[in-house]
């Protein structure tokens, strides 16, 4: 029954294989109405190729077809502009699997950029998100935003301007965000309430803050593990933070290089860190009130090592970080850890591993009770034995898109 089922699978995928068509859309008057009508049409094994030229769009768009692709000239050549969309929603939204968007330009979309929703195998390739305005508080959340989303291949992406998260990868599992670049975001790149995360390769340059993995409570997907950070360069994250009054990231100092908050098994490493006025590497406890009762906000099982680390922590933007800076001498040491170990709901302890000193451990007694701060500086903290997350490994469809 097994090799039938198997053998009946694959005779399907030929067969849409040899159906697979690939539906052709220009640019014009009625552009909105000639894409939205292609999305809907596609078949399982369908390409929607936009021409090159720049689409004048008044609404998002939608797909909710497997095994599509939905394909342009290049970022710089086909451009998707929603300057004139009336609804607040996303530019372009996919509800289904097995779909990779690539080479094209997602533009001022009044919403979130590209956003994909409980997708499997969901692929952006050589795509860029832009808010040509700069950055406003006004501009859409997230750019490249896929959630509740399996499988999820990020390369080769670019995005500025969003007011929360640039490329945004949330409640996911086996994820890969490889060169790409954010800038002008309020955080670059963000992973939350996700597992299994590789993120390499990348650029997160003038954002507020560069590299994020938080986790959050009261979410479907609890418990954000095993994130591996690495040969990234995170520099120059300068830009004042812009995001809305209230979101969890209009928190984030200005010149924050890279940031874990409540998450577990994070690893950073083997990246180039420099510029960033508050700090290169933080970690902290996630400080407001919650209800949640499976919920842990501290960092934990956090490695930080062989990471090269530049100027930084002369001008930090945290409270309390002007005072301790002072008292340091001018400038804070290149790793800031909040120091909480334990907290009243769970009896474990955090461990972390901090070789990237000196290392400043505020040994707060409690998260963000700052005014109880007792800092000291040590060359290293820590020398548990916390175990690497192994490698994500994609199927092989999206790997052989990304290689």
């Amino acid at each position: 029954m097994i090799k039938l089922a198997t053998a009946l699978l694959a005779a399907t995928a030929l067969a849409s294989a040899a159906q697979a068509r690939t539906i052709a859309v220009g640019p014009g008057p009625d552009a909105q109405e000639r894409i939205q009508t292609a999305l809907l049409d596609a078949k399982p094994g369908d390409t929607v190729q936009f021409a090159a030229g720049r689409y004048e769009l008044t609404d998002g768009l939608s797909l909710d077809v497997n095994n599509v692709t939905v394909k342009g000239a290049g970022p710089d050549a086909t451009v998707l502009s929603f300057k004139g969309q009336k609804g607040a929603g996303e530019g372009l939204l996919i509800t289904s699997d097995q779909v990779t968007v690539r080479d094209f330009a997602v533009e001022d979309s009044r919403g979130d950029g590209i956003k994909s929703k409980g997708a499997d195998e969901i692929s952006f390739l050589n795509v860029r998100v832009e808010w040509t305005g700069g950055p406003k508080e006004t501009n859409g959340a997230y750019g490249v935003y896929p959630v509740a989303s399996t499988n999820v291949l990020i390369d080769r992406v670019v995005v500025r301007g969003a007011s929360d998260a640039g490329i945004y990868v949330g409640q996911s599992k086996n994820i890969v965000v490889k060169n790409s670049r954010a800038e002008f975001n309020v955080a670059g790149i963000e992973i939350e309430n996700s597992m299994n995360a590789d993120v390499f390769d990348n650029v997160a340059t003038r954002n507020t803050g560069g590299i994020l993995v938080f986790d959050l409570p009261n979410l479907p997907q609890m418990g954000g593990h095993s994130t591996r950070l690495y040969r990234n360069k995170v520099v120059d994250n300068d830009t004042p933070n812009f995001a809305p009054k209230g979101n969890i990231v209009a928190g984030v100092p200005t010149g924050t290089g890279i940031m874990v908050m409540a998450n577990r098994n994070v690893h950073v490493f083997d990246n180039e860190i420099s510029g960033n006025q508050s700090t290169a590497v933080m970690l902290v406890s996630y400080t407001r009130t919650f209800d949640d009762k499976s919920y842990n906000p501290l960092p934990r099982d956090i490695v930080v090592r062989n990471n090269r680390i530049g100027k930084t922590g002369w001008d930090p933007k945290f409270d309390g970080g002007p005072m301790i800076a002072k008292m340091m001498g001018g400038s804070l040491p290149p790793v800031v850890w909040d120091g909480v170990t334990t907290f009243a709901g769970s009896p474990d302890v955090a461990q972390v591993r901090i070789s990237d000193g000196p290392v400043l451990n505020l040994n707060l007694p409690g998260p963000g009770q700052i005014e109880k701060a007792r800092p000291s500086v040590a060359k290293t903290v820590g020398d548990a034995q916390i175990a690497e997350p192994d490698a994500v490994v994609l199927p092989k469809r999206q790997a052989d898109l990304g290689a």
